[in-house]
């Protein structure tokens, strides 16, 4: 089992930058990719970005691409979520979720493909 604990979360103004963080945990040789979702009260949780564990794939949902990116650092068995350019509409509770599933180039996991997750951190972006 794979335990994953996000930071890094809180207010930002519109344009600000955060730096969201997982750190792993546990039996983290079993999972092979990596991915952030996010999710707002009475939306569906939405993928945000993603990376193989070895770090030279990756893929964003259009809505955050050019603002956010996704990076590990191996020492620390961490992943971060670096998120540039905030906007309003990037108000949500992240997670960090961990899959089994080899992330493919110019592939998309969705939520049902990661089976270990975080409890998530809240991220408020004010106008």
């Amino acid at each position: 089992q794979v335990q994953l604990v996000e930071s890094g979360g809180g207010l930002v103004q519109a344009g600000g930058s955060l730096r969201l963080s997982c750190a792993a945990s546990g039996r983290t040789l079993d999972f092979n990719s990596l991915g952030w979702f996010r999710q707002s009260p009475g939306k569906e949780r939405e993928f945000v970005a993603a990376m193989n564990w070895r770090g030279d794939i990756t893929s964003y949902a259009d809505s955050v691409k050019g603002r956010f990116k996704i990076s590990r650092n191996s020492a620390k068995d961490t992943v971060c979520l670096q998120k540039n350019d905030n906007k309003p509409e990037d108000t949500s509770l992240y997670y960090c979720a961990t899959s089994e599933i080899v992330l493919r180039r110019g592939a998309i996991l969705g939520s049902r493909d990661y089976n270990s997750w975080g409890q998530g951190t809240q991220v408020t972006v004010s106008s």
